[in-house]
């Protein structure tokens, strides 16, 4: 159905996208962008005035508006980088994304651009008047950005900053003349293409868990069945590991694209089903590289700027994992093959700026999970590790400086530990179970740093509201799979102590390792049981980890007790392990605060 210049007129001053249009016409969106452009049918752009017309406001905030007429934005010729911010996110889930905007604002102006900032989230620091030149609060569509970009006359355009979000629009921007510098939309798309990303793993010989992609609960069921269970199953192209989920049956796989029915699953959209690797080590790397800007990538230099190993084992979002740099138990051959491995992949695809890499270590056996050729969440994290601002070197180098020019060539290996733990909101939502998943849930992130491993774990807990216990009682309370375990993690406390408490099961194997115990009752068989004990403050921590996919009713209302009572509780056993380590790093020495520059 086509539309008259009136219509279009009138759709567009009520605040119609392109895209709703061409859906309502029966037509796409670039037609109507066409057709919008041959009529000259532009927005023109205000300035928020954010003096309350009291006197003339210079703060460049401008919103775009259909009510044409009296455009506000000043023109010039210098040359201009536009930076995509991350857009909307879950509360507390944009702030590393906003760290690496905010950083490339400052690096681009230093090198002499003017920069232009595009994000409509006004509770961000990119969206302070003096973060950049100029600042669009717009949405982060292709029509939105499109606008800013041509009325601008931009030299080049960065989306690997902002997350998933600005992400996701790279490849149109590039098809409507955008400049996207840095690595290329297409090496993002072999990244983030699941057959693109296996067959350049095959070409480089690096191993990945076996998966398959499905676009329907009957594929999916097909693939878990050849890869057997547990699965972990994740749509494509989300933002903070949104929908995924660890699938222990084929009843869960089934319950899972139920609840999930508003993904808008599509072939160009499809689930990935990955064998899950349990009790694998999960290893974040970060690094920097310019080899996209050679005609022969090996010429380029490229630095691993920080190898961060998860505290909990795989299947734990890397925004909510506790983190340690450097790795602190792994071989020096499997730290050469992740080097190899990043080295390769960098190379593959031409990256310019920064590549987050995501593995699992199962023994010696190093496997790549993901591979994302843009800033990640644990940039800024690594970047006051070693005291090296990687986004602003990162924006360097996209816009044509090469690492040699900036000095920075040699890889960092702190003589120090770097702890990362994440802050969780749950004691603000009753009755949340604060079990962890691949989904994530933090609102925030802490640092305990020291010489020693044991007291920068400690420190980071701390931080994040959970100080370790130095005396009391330990309730613990683990799920079958993990009770051939549980003894030594138990005598580590009981050495430093530490009184053990624990319900029938758990005692049992306590008892037979020759720990003393004292036994309470479940909390169906009577009292005095766990929930008396935390709230009476008769328990200083908990280590309770869960029974399979589907925890018990029972262990949910052990673990909110804890988060309201304020009891530090551990939900794994390698959690457990590193609260062991820091109680006696610190009952040995205490601890010393220094600043994060007297470490650099």
């Amino acid at each position: 159905m086509p539309i008259s210049a009136e219509q279009l007129n009138k759709a567009k001053s009520l605040g119609f996208s392109d895209r709703q249009i061409a859906h309502l016409t029966s037509s796409t969106e670039d037609a109507v962008r066409a057709e919008r452009k041959r009529l000259g049918l532009v927005p023109s752009y205000r300035l928020v005035d954010t003096c309350a017309a009291e006197f003339e406001a210079y703060t460049p905030y401008y919103y775009s508006t259909y009510d044409r007429g009296d455009d506000e934005v000043k023109g010039n010729t210098a040359k201009k980088v536009m930076i995509l911010g991350g857009g909307p996110n879950r509360i507390g889930q944009g702030i590393e994304f906003d760290y690496c905007c905010v950083h490339a604002a400052f690096a681009l102006k230093e090198d002499g651009f003017e920069t232009i900032m595009v994000n409509s989230n006004p509770e961000t620091v990119s969206t302070d008047y003096d973060t950049s030149d100029k600042l669009f609060f717009e949405p982060l569509t292709l029509e939105d950005v499109l606008h800013i970009y041509e009325r601008e006359k931009c030299w080049g355009a960065i989306a690997q900053f902002g997350g998933q979000t600005p992400l996701n629009l790279a490849l149109g921007l590039q098809k409507n003349g955008v400049n996207i510098i840095g690595t290329s939309p297409q090496s993002i798309e072999v990244a983030e293409d699941r057959k693109l990303f296996a067959a350049m793993l095959d070409k480089l010989q690096i191993p990945q868990p076996p998966n398959g992609t499905a676009t329907t609960v009957e594929e999916a069921l097909v693939i878990a069945k050849r890869l057997t269970y547990p699965v972990l199953v994740r749509p494509s192209f989300v933002l903070g590991g949104r929908a995924m989920q660890i699938v222990f049956s084929e009843q869960e796989l089934r319950d899972y694209f139920h609840h999930n029915a508003a993904l808008e699953i599509s072939a160009g959209r499809p689930v990935l089903v990955d064998k899950f690797l349990e009790d694998a080590t999960e290893v974040d790397v970060d690094c920097i590289t310019d080899c996209g800007q050679f005609p022969n990538p090996a010429d380029g230099t490229i630095v691993i700027g920080g190898m961060l190993e998860h505290i909990e084992f795989a299947g734990v979002h890397s925004g909510d994992a506790a983190m340690v740099l450097p790795p602190h138990t792994l071989s020096q051959s499997v730290i050469e093959t992740i080097r190899r491995y990043t080295h390769a992949m960098a190379r593959e695809l031409r990256v310019i700026g920064l590549m987050n890499v995501q593995y699992a270590v199962k023994g010696e056996t190093v496997y790549v999970l993901e591979v994302n050729p843009r800033a990640s969440r644990t940039v800024p994290f690594v970047s006051k590790s070693i005291g090296k601002p990687l986004a602003k070197l990162a924006a360097k180098v996209m816009a044509g400086k090469t690492l040699k020019e900036l000095g920075f060539t040699e890889e960092i290996w702190t003589k120090y530990w770097a702890v990362k733990e994440s802050v969780f909101p749950f004691n603000k939502f009753h009755g949340q179970d604060i079990l962890l998943s691949p989904e994530m849930r933090s609102t925030g992130e802490v640092m305990g740093l020291d010489t020693d491993l044991g007291v920068a774990y400690a420190k980071s807990q701390m931080a994040a509201n959970s100080p370790l216990p130095l005396k009391g009682k330990v309730f613990i309370s683990v799920s079958d799979a993990h009770k051939g375990y549980v003894a030594e993690v138990a005598k580590q406390f009981s050495d430093l102590g530490f009184e053990l408490i624990a319900t029938g099961g758990t005692a049992t194997v306590l008892e037979k390792a020759g720990l003393k115990v004292q036994r309470i009752y479940k909390l169906a068989e009577g009292r005095p049981n766990a929930i008396d004990l935390l709230k009476n403050k008769e328990i200083q921590l908990v280590i309770n980890t869960p029974a399979g996919q589907s925890p018990r009713a029972d262990e949910i209302k052990i673990r909110t007790t804890a988060v309201y009572t304020g009891t530090p509780i551990m939900t794994t056993l390698s959690g457990a392990r590193a609260a062991a380590l820091g109680i006696a790093a610190l009952k040995k020495s205490g601890y010393a605060v220094r600043t994060v520059q007297e470490y650099h």
